[in-house]
């Protein structure tokens, strides 16, 4: 297979083109940041043929990007699948590269943090919190970094995380 990782500096001499440029982040990130242009698509919603309504050709270029990089090398030939037959391109580094290189970002700080983040500060703090309290206060508060341990672990088992349900219903996640 060709190579199909471009630069930043080579997506920017693309644009001048037609381009369909995908960013595969959660909405809540695209929301947050973005290149102009770019289109929030996110990876757990691609499928193959998810972009019949483009009807793209052998002629037309797309070009993937995440926020590092990470996830577009990892399902790379699943996004090169879910255009074909359009030219299929991942940018090296995703919007951290963009950015590094000194190219535009439409930046919205009124959205909130990704959600992951959210759950990740959530976790921490209270898990912190817990173990003060736990060596200061009573001995008892050290159930509470144990119950956002086991949270996290089934998180991570099952794929549902109830710290992110719950934070995603939060007024601070709900405005557009």
């Amino acid at each position: 297979m060709p190579s199909v990782i471009v630069s930043p500096e080579e997506v920017k001499l693309l644009s001048g083109s037609p381009i369909l440029l995908i960013d595969v982040r959660g909405y809540d990130e695209w929301r947050r940041e973005h290149i102009p242009g770019a289109r929030s698509v996110p990876l757990d919603t691609l499928t193959p043929g998810c972009f019949r309504e483009e009807a793209l050709h052998d002629t037309d270029t797309v070009v993937f990007h995440c926020q590092t990089g990470m996830r577009t090398d990892k399902f790379k030939e699943q996004l090169i699948a879910s255009v074909y037959p359009a030219k299929a391109f991942i940018m090296d580094g995703g919007l951290n590269a963009w950015k590094a290189a000194g190219y535009p970002v439409i930046l919205d700080r009124r959205q909130p943090l990704p959600l992951m983040r959210q759950v990740q500060i959530t976790a921490g703090a209270l898990a912190l919190c817990g173990t003060v309290a736990g060596a200061l206060l009573a001995p008892v508060l050290y159930t509470i970094p144990g119950f956002v341990g086991a949270g996290l672990v089934f998180a991570g088992v099952t794929g549902w995380c109830g710290m992110a349900r719950l934070l995603s219903v939060m007024p601070w996640n709900n405005r557009q």
